[in-house]
């Protein structure tokens, strides 16, 4: 606990790079129409970039054809549009694909696209690695880098517009949903997501329903208070076990925030929102012989007896490091029965893109660690392997 606590304390900082001119990607149109209105200009000008950098995918000011000249000329030397940069793409088979991102600081990032019939949903990443350590996550292995600005985790919405054709005038898939799912913990970089949310949503952003864009934590409770009525996203809760013996194992920032704690702030939260009934989704992840026994799916029921909520079970991916295995399909299908005959909407997620490494829990990415913990899982891995073939 007191390393996480010296993570959270210590490397939390804003992202700092040494580019002179602005970078407008990143701005939402409150902060957009300020820094216009500081250079002179009007605000309605702000919707008018918002629409050619976020709705056309335009990266050129000299493109924006309903600015005056002037206007074109003096963004050009005072800002930019610049997105963050893709290393790599790759493609699943079950048309999964990924993206390698490269931020500032150098940091590698990790978003994945995920289609489905009658949806496409983009999960991006809010952090460079992730202070916290959950237990059964790869990112978590690998420490933790840098907060990322919201330009950059916008960013990740735009770069998969671009790839996927889908701007203003394209003929692609589409991104309908984005969950906050990816590398990191959303609510320990509040404001940059924040903003980044507000640009999803925007209409002269993405113009994505606040019923599609979805914010996961693992438990950061003040921030998790702090929401309630700043925004309207969907809330996921990776909860991952049913009491809080297990889950300060698992998930480390219970032991600050046990679980009663965390429900009272996602009450708090969800009875925010104007539409009362929408509910909270709960996340899962099934480990064989550790969450996954049927008192254990009687007791998740009782836990979450007073909190509207679908549940989401989902099978551990396995992962290099880590000494977990997934459940069996008839464990699997055990748990989620009795969770549904209890009444619960409850649903298993199916696992894409695994052979891209992109399924839930896989991310990776490259981590220049600020914590050293990616050097002590590799340590205490190597001294394991050593031990079994000495055996």
């Amino acid at each position: 606990m007191a390393d996480m606590q010296a993570d959270t304390d210590h490397f939390v900082s804003e992202k700092v790079t040494a580019e002179s001119k602005v970078n407008v990607l990143g701005m939402t149109q409150a902060r957009l129409k300020a820094f216009l209105a500081e250079h002179g200009e009007k605000p309605f000008r702000a919707n008018q970039i918002m629409k050619w950098v976020h709705l056309r995918g335009v990266t050129d000011f000299n493109e924006m054809s309903d600015l005056a000249k002037p206007l074109r000329i003096k963004l050009s030397e005072i800002a930019e549009i610049r997105p963050p940069e893709v290393v790599s793409e790759h493609d699943s088979v079950d048309g999964t694909r990924k993206w390698i991102v490269r931020v500032d600081g150098g940091g590698l990032i990790e978003t994945v696209y995920i289609p489905e019939k009658a949806r496409g949903t983009l999960c991006v990443s809010s952090q460079v690695g992730c202070i916290l350590d959950c237990s059964f996550c790869s990112t978590g292995k690998q420490g933790f880098q840098s907060d990322l600005s919201c330009a950059e985790i916008i960013g990740q919405v735009w770069l998969a517009r671009k790839s996927l054709n889908s701007f203003l005038g394209g003929d692609g898939r589409v991104v309908t949903n984005v969950v906050f799912m990816g590398m990191g913990e959303p609510l320990l970089n509040y404001n940059n997501v924040m903003d980044a949310c507000h640009l999803m949503m925007d209409d002269c952003g993405y113009g994505i329903s606040k019923r599609r864009v979805t914010l996961s934590t693992s438990g950061v409770v003040p921030a998790l208070e702090k929401m309630a009525g700043q925004t309207h996203v969907s809330l996921a809760i990776s909860l991952h076990a049913s009491n809080d013996e297990l889950r300060n194992e698992l998930v480390p920032i219970n032991r600050k925030y046990p679980i009663k704690r965390l429900l009272e702030a996602v009450h708090k939260y969800m009875d925010s929102l104007p539409d009362r009934r929408r509910v909270v989704t709960i996340e899962y992840t099934l480990i064989k012989g550790v969450n996954d026994s049927d008192d254990q799916a009687r007791e998740l029921i009782n836990v979450l007896k007073d909190t509207p909520c679908k549940i989401n079970i989902i099978p551990f991916n396995p992962f290099p490091l880590s000494s977990y295995e997934r459940p069996s399909n008839n464990r699997i299908d055990r748990f989620q029965k009795i969770v549904f005959e209890a009444g619960y909407i409850v649903t298993v997620r199916t696992t894409r893109g695994e052979d891209i490494d992109a399924a839930c829990g896989q991310l990776v990415g490259q981590v220049a660690d600020k914590t050293r913990r990616s050097e002590r899982y590799q340590q205490k891995h190597a001294a394991d392997v050593i031990r079994l073939v000495s055996l």
